[in-house]
């Protein structure tokens, strides 16, 4: 097709609307059917292929469902987001996405339903394994580089679900309520980030409601935000099924509704219009939005596409192998010795776990047995395997436990698979618990009292308690691995390769320590947001709660030092930003990647702000011996918290303290740095207004401060006499006294209060002229 310049497709899209009836405007608006949009044959307008991802390509063959129900084409199923998002490495992201995109060109389809960019606010969630990380920076990064990887392809992604979709339980009906500051820290900034550096050409909106109002048709969601503030140039699509009202869904951003709902919203629309309850003019807005999508992906369809299937699944391979996380390696258990006895137990050895449930359901050009990869690593080892369990039942089989007992007993070492099965999480549903099967718990405390050396891999797409930790060695973290997980952690077992997975969500010792433990997943249709901002490790942090393992935690086979950590100036302006400098040294014996996480935090605010947030990373290869400077850019947004009295971003001027090292809760240099901030807002002192607010630095100018002070002498601050009849020493101690608690009750005492305890009879027009000066 004729390669279209922008002036060119702005003026053919108006052309081509010019031409349209009414209702083929509103025809565009919704699906074809349950995977294409609709062409206008008279007019050229070609129709275009939306199909389900994100980790992979699920085009279907034949009947269209919506949850990974029916058969699909083959495609590289590669890790799930979990997995990625713990690899923190931006540009292996990006050569997935160009994979992704490639095998989209093969099959001709359009745009790729992905990534999810929700945040991990509960492990509880069903589809946690789909969604990134419970940081916003992270998430917004890593599905960034995800969406510039597939579009560099010349194939469209569609960002979800926006917003504020954190459970399965009751999806299409809750109620999500969160305040202002909460959304744009936490919840809307996993998105914005990705908008903003991604482009990516859709956007999905989510099922559920957002304080009281559908997301398919939340205006200040959809349009205020996205468009208005974050500057999309894309198109909104419902999630398939999400659209409640069409004519209020497109006037308030949403364009496309999927999958076809049969002409019922295309009559609603041209009703709407002609009833003049929805100016043509939106509808004319957002068939452009669509047509500018359909004409880009019209015009950057490659011919003939074809694609490497052995390529993809090598690199699958090595996306897997980065994306897990070694959380445990007592007495350097792993890697594992080419020698020996080793006994290989678990039925996900051999039927592996490699994807979740749902829309996301791949299936895979390949897929590996992890015992069969496991035994051809292995070299002059001798390897025996036993089931243990059956994934069918959460029921002990006391035979298989005494097989794998006796099997592990007999060997040097041996390597447990364990992990959820596949009804344990899934799209459509939550989890109840953050067990294992409990067959699986009976599994490893025998396997533990029988064999001292005991490695432990677990395949799940969220996390797990492990009260059985203190009985094993070596613990690997697999996530939900892809297509080519079984190379990928025979390459980590025997050392092929050295871990650098960590983890990008806390792992909790137990269900009751999670921050939305009292409130997920909510009553009725309605689940509220009550933890805030402190989502994650923002929460353990702040209530001092110790984890079982941190937030961006993971080990390596190598070490890692951290030194000369410098500031490009000590003082500096919130535009200005900042530049932090580390050098990162290999100081082991084997080569390695280490993923360099920055966070900072504002030594003292005025308002309630998280003891740190990641602000920056960046993930690094040594060799041994080999050292790197890592250098971070902090702009104002590093720097600021959402002041919803002026909706907006605001930076309060202060230190800041910089803090470099290799999770959230290892932090091994720390620097501070000068901010000036924003101007403080002009803010009307009044007779209820608080001493203590009004003496807080920056609150007033010096003058001012000085009037107050002269306002405030001779009343309540001053301390009464001694008892001159006490002993010098305890006058002295009870003057000290008395005068402290004077000045802490002071500080919230409102000034008509000071001019009450005065007593002066002129004291209310003293304080109407102090009034009148502070305002001035």
């Amino acid at each position: 097709m004729t390669q279209h310049t922008h002036t060119n497709a702005e003026t053919k899209i108006k052309e081509w609307i010019a031409q349209m009836t009414l209702e083929e405007k509103a025809g565009l608006c919704s699906g074809r059917d349950f995977w294409h949009t609709k062409g206008i044959e008279r007019l050229g307008i070609p129709s275009v292929m939306m199909t389900d991802g994100p980790h992979g390509l699920r085009k279907q063959a034949a009947d269209a469902d919506h949850l990974g129900l029916n058969d699909s084409v083959p495609a590289t199923c590669f890790p799930s987001a979990a997995g990625i998002a713990s690899s923190w490495d931006r540009d292996l992201i990006r050569g997935m996405g160009r994979a992704l995109g490639e095998e989209c060109q093969a099959e001709n389809v359009a745009v790729l339903l992905g990534p999810g960019a929700n945040i991990k606010r509960s492990p509880l969630c069903g589809r946690n394994f789909e969604y990134f990380s419970e940081d916003p920076y992270l998430s917004s990064e890593i599905a960034a580089s995800h969406i510039q990887g597939v579009q560099s392809q010349g194939v469209g992604t569609s960002l979800k679900h926006f917003a504020v979709n954190n459970q399965e339980h009751r999806r299409m009906s809750v109620d999500a309520i969160a305040d202002e500051r909460t959304l744009r820290e936490i919840y809307l900034a996993s998105f914005e980030g990705a908008v903003k550096k991604g482009q990516p050409w859709t956007v999905m909106c989510s099922y559920n409601r957002v304080n009281g109002t559908y997301a398919s048709e939340n205006e200040y969601l959809l349009n205020d935000i996205l468009k208005d503030e974050w500057g999309l140039e894309g198109f909104v699509v419902s999630d398939w099924g999400a659209v409640n009202e069409r004519a209020e869904g497109l006037a308030a951003g949403l364009e496309l509704e999927m999958p076809s709902s049969g002409g019922i919203g295309d009559g609603k629309i041209v009703e709407a219009v002609k009833n003049g309850s929805l100016p043509e003019a939106k509808l004319d807005a957002a068939v452009e939005r669509i047509l500018r999508v359909v004409l880009r992906a019209a015009d950057e369809k490659v011919e003939n596409a074809t694609y490497d299937r052995e390529e993809h699944h090598r690199l699958a391979r090595k996306v897997a192998r980065e994306s897990m996380v070694l959380l445990k390696n007592e007495d350097g258990i792993l890697p594992l010795a080419r020698s020996g006895k080793i006994a290989v137990i678990g039925e996900l050895a051999r039927r592996p776990r490699y994807q979740g449930g749902g829309s996301s359901h791949i299936k895979p050009t390949r897929l590996e047995n992890i015992y069969e990869e496991f035994a051809r690593e292995a070299g002059e080892a001798q390897v025996k395997y036993a089931d243990g369990y059956s994934l069918k039942s959460d029921e002990t089989d006391e035979a298989k436990i005494a097989e794998a007992v006796k099997l592990a007993g007999e060997a040097e070492v041996a390597v447990l698979f364990a992990g959820l099965p596949d009804a344990y999480e899934s799209e459509g549903y939550d989890r109840d618990h953050l067990r294992l099967p409990d067959n699986q718990l009976r599994l490893i405390e025998e396997l533990a009292a029988a064999q001292r050396n005991l490695v432990v891999v677990l395949s799940n797409g969220s996390p797990v308690e492990m009260p059985w930790l203190g009985g094993v060695k070596g613990l690997l973290e697999a996530y939900l691995g892809g297509q080519a997980l079984g190379g990928a952690i025979a390459d980590i077992l025997f050392g092929n390769v050295s871990p650098s997975g960590k983890l990008a969500e806390t792992f909790p010792a137990r269900l009751e320590d999670t921050p939305a433990f009292l409130s997920f997943p909510g009553v009725g249709d309605r689940v509220e947001y009550r933890e805030g901002i402190y989502v994650g490790y923002r929460y353990y942090d702040k209530k001092k709660i110790e984890p079982l393992f941190p937030f961006g935690f993971g080990l390596s086979y190598t070490t890692f030092a951290y030194s000369d950590l410098k500031l490009n100036k000590a003082k500096t302006t919130a535009d200005a930003g900042l530049e932090v400098s580390v050098k990162v040294t290999n100081t082991g014996s084997v080569a390695g990647k280490e993923a360099v996480q920055l966070y900072v935090r504002d030594v003292e605010s005025t308002v309630d702000r998280p003891d740190r947030e990641l602000k920056g990373f960046e993930k690094v290869e040594l060799a041994p011996g080999e050292s790197t400077t890592v250098t971070f850019v902090l702009d104002r947004r590093s720097f600021a918290y959402y002041d919803v009295e002026t909706s907006g971003w605001r930076v309060e001027s202060g230190v800041f303290e910089l803090g470099v090292g290799s999770s959230s809760r290892d932090i091994a240099l720390t620097a501070r740095a000068e901010v000036e901030g924003d101007a403080p807002i002009f803010e009307p002192v009044h007779r209820n207004s608080l001493v203590g607010d009004l003496m807080r630095p920056g609150r007033l100018t010096p003058e001012k401060k000085a009037m107050l002070e002269d306002f405030l002498k001779g009343g309540l601050f001053t301390a009464p006499e001694p008892d001159e009849t006490q002993a010098s020493s305890e006058a002295e101690g009870e003057d000290d006294s008395h005068a402290g608690l004077m000045e802490a009750m002071g500080r919230y005492l409102p000034l008509r209060a000071v001019v009450g305890f005065a007593g002066e009879a002129d004291g209310e027009k003293k304080l109407s002229a102090l009034l009148e000066k502070l305002n001035s």
